[in-house]
């Protein structure tokens, strides 16, 4: 404690599956001392924020959960909305992570004292707090993004964007315009596409589909999972293999792209019979590109009398309709942007400072990068969930998370054990492994000939990882402390281990 400012050995920034499971290896590894700052009143992250009819995951149930809490009696093969805040909440109850958690505390920036080696954390309500350790679990997907368009304040009609959904206003009857065609479009549209009058699709270019087998488990399966609790054990292998299996189509083997694109173009055939939609609806970039977008209800939905794809570009908005280049107008009652995340905007708005007082924001203006995704030189004890280069085009962030959480508990018994005033990664070791990265990232299908939240405006993937997940465990499987600056501290500092 200094003076009347709180202090902590890791302060956590976030409740959604980086913090919470970040918060269980620090209880698991015996440091008790850590607080969790959380902007909203509830855990849960990107799965508290977006309530839009049919939110849901793409990966499996089994595989989109903790390894420490795998055998959770999921309803839904893919996981929903509601059912995977449950989840989180399970966890944090179950773990004892709800009296660490400090809600409606949103994070403004923290500064880093080199001379203390603490992170001086500052809070929009105007508290400070201090920690040896500082952990973003922000995320990527936290931040809707919502393009600019000439007369768009004109527009007298409703507007939101998927992850603030206006529950208040009421479809039915209206006609409606949805801006997007990612991923959160292809669960909300068919949902709503049911209750509107008549709906436009805004869609600057198509993603590749391909198809989600959903449904609840019956019920002899879910008696069978509760008899025989190693099914969860086997289920959740053999979905990991397969996901790695689906990896390959991202990394420049051409067959295994091939294959996804055969998939797809079967799946379109099937469900599109007019072969003027169907041209609407086939990309012109190779899988990967953007993100693959799973569910067999999308493509019936554009076939829908209702619906109408315009792929026309949008040059403004009057009081009552959107404009496109096509000199067509489209009156509309309702605006609804499905136009994803600020995803390469890491950290934002947060402004972090490290030694020398340098902006982050400010190195990373022309792209973020990180060593293996956690560290940047410059910023000490300071760790990212969820980071550069972290994201996967095939399989579970969740198993990432693990990754990085038990490569960060790692790091920090090596400060304590060392006594080190902070640990900072080495410039040299974050450009070796950057240049590697996006060596192979050129050679990946996410960098294709297309628009995606992957890349940035230049080009350049900053979010997507390039290799298997058993590659990102073994790279984060032990601290190589060799690649990092090793600061010793004047006296004794211990890591506190009790809160």
């Amino acid at each position: 404690m200094t003076g009347n400012i709180p202090s902590t050995s890791v302060a956590i920034v976030g409740t959604g599956f980086g913090g919470l499971g970040m918060a269980y290896y620090l209880k698991k590894a015996g440091i008790n001392s850590f607080v969790i700052f959380e902007k909203a009143e509830d855990v849960g992250g990107v799965w508290r924020e977006n309530t839009y009819p049919g939110a849901g995951c793409d990966v499996p149930s089994h595989l989109y959960s903790f390894s420490f809490e795998h055998r959770y009696p999921w309803v839904y093969r893919y996981g929903k909305q509601a059912e995977i805040l449950a989840y989180m909440r399970h966890c944090a109850s179950k773990f004892g992570i709800y009296p660490h958690i400090r809600f409606r505390q949103e994070v403004s920036g923290a500064d880093f004292d080199e001379q203390r080696g603490l992170w001086q954390i500052r809070l929009a309500s105007g508290e400070r707090h201090e920690a040896r350790i500082l952990i973003s679990a922000v995320g990527q997907l936290h931040r809707p993004s919502i393009p600019v368009f000439p007369g768009q304040a004109a527009f007298r009609g409703r507007s939101f964007h998927s992850a603030r959904w206006d529950h208040g206003y009421d479809l039915k009857g209206k006609s409606v315009a949805v801006i997007g065609s990612g991923a959160s479009a292809v669960q909300f549209v068919p949902e709503i596409a049911r209750q509107v009058k008549e709906l436009y699709l805004f869609q600057r270019s198509p993603g590749w589909v391909a198809p989600k087998f959903e449904k609840p488990f019956g019920r002899l399966e879910r008696k069978l999972f509760d008899t025989l609790p190693f099914l969860h054990d086997l289920d959740r292998m053999r979905i990991f293999l397969i996901t790695e299996a689906l990896g390959y189509c991202y990394r420049g083997h051409k067959l295994a792209e091939l294959a996804v694109r055969a998939l797809a173009k079967a799946q379109l055939r099937l469900q599109v019979k007019s072969p003027q939609l169907r041209g609407k609806l086939t990309p012109d970039f190779p899988v990967g590109c953007k993100r693959i977008l799973l569910t067999t209800e999308w493509l019936r939905t554009m076939t829908r009398p209702n619906v109408e794809i315009v792929t026309d570009s949008i040059t403004g908005f009057s009081d009552s309709a959107i404009c496109t280049a096509g000199a067509g107008q489209y009156p509309v009652d309702a605006v609804i942007y499905g136009t994803g995340f600020a995803a390469t905007e890491f950290l934002a708005p947060m402004q972090i400072r490290g030694l020398g007082g340098q902006l982050l924001s400010e190195q990373w203006k022309a792209g973020a990068q990180a060593y293996l995704g956690m560290a940047v030189s410059g910023f000490p004890n300071l760790f990212l969930l969820y980071g550069p280069n972290t994201n996967l085009g095939s399989g579970s962030i969740v198993y990432m998370l693990e990754s990085q959480q038990r490569y960060m508990v790692k790091a920090i018994r090596d400060i304590a054990r060392l006594n080190l005033r902070y640990l900072d990664v080495r410039e040299d070791a974050q450009l070796e492994f950057n240049s590697w990265l996006q060596l192979l990232s050129r050679s990946s299908t996410y960098e294709g000939n297309c628009q995606s939240w992957y890349k940035t405006a230049a080009g350049v993937n900053t979010n997507n990882w390039v290799g298997s997940q058993m590659a990102y465990r073994s790279r984060t499987r032990k601290v190589m402390l060799d690649h990092y600056h090793l600061i010793r501290a004047d006296a004794e500092y211990p890591i506190a281990l009790a809160a």
